[in-house]
């Protein structure tokens, strides 16, 4: 069955007209058949056509519901610096969410290399790739932040920053403990600055290094996503 994002599904029993257009038009489903929807807050429906028609709203008619059960038991946000080339930020938005992410904020540090973003670009990426990995959790996409405003944000768990500044750093598998929300900051091609480093640490956030290697923005990014889900 195929599976439609409605985040209003649950007040407005209609399709988003984009999804509408892709129902009717692309997939040529009409009025009785089936499809499954998800809010994107973690519940699933399952819904029958009403009235199908490109000039109307195309009504459904919810016939189930029900929550997918916690793919993750911990409240995981990572911050980034986004690429100068927009389409590898993409692909983290799109890989992320394939994995399993509650919230990704887009960084303006003083190296960064891009200082823009089509913030509604990333929310369609990321919402096929909620629907393609069959999840009913659609990641909070902030858009621009400024480096200095976002660490002085409350976080109820661990908060880390990944650099490359020589010093003493465990690596992030070591030091995470199982079961913990976590907020990790990544920084730009050109790193964080030593300021920020100095700020973000002395704001709570602790120093850790992803591994041997250095790493581009987005394999960094992803590479922590990841790792949280291995270690829990």
């Amino acid at each position: 069955m195929y599976l439609f994002y409605a985040p209003d599904i649950a007040v407005h029993p209609c399709l988003p007209e984009e999804e509408a257009r892709h129902a009717l038009k692309t997939l040529r489903l009409g009025e009785g058949d089936g499809l499954a929807l998800t809010d994107g807050r973690g519940v699933f429906y399952k819904a029958v056509i009403r009235r199908a028609g490109l000039r109307q709203p195309c009504e459904v008619a919810i016939v189930e519901r029900w929550e997918q059960p916690a793919l993750w038991d911990f409240y995981l946000h990572i911050a980034v610096a986004p690429p100068k080339n927009i389409d590898r930020m993409e692909w983290f938005c799109e890989k992320a969410t394939e994995i399993g992410i509650n919230a990704i904020t887009c960084l303006l540090t003083r190296h960064s290399e891009r200082r823009e973003i089509n913030a509604g670009r990333l929310e369609k990426i990321s919402v096929s790739a909620m629907k393609q990995s069959h999840k009913a959790t659609l990641p909070r996409l902030a858009g621009m932040a400024d480096f200095r405003d976002f660490i002085l944000q409350p976080f109820d768990g661990r908060k880390f920053i990944a650099h490359c500044e020589e010093g003493e750093k465990p690596l992030l598998r070591e030091t995470y403990r199982r079961g913990e929300n976590a907020l990790v900051l990544i920084g730009p091609e050109g790193d964080f600055s030593p300021e920020e480093i100095a700020l973000a640490t002395a704001q709570g956030f602790e120093p850790v290094s992803l591994g041997k290697s250095r790493l581009r923005t987005e394999t960094a990014a992803l590479v922590a996503c990841h790792t949280f889900h291995v270690l829990n």
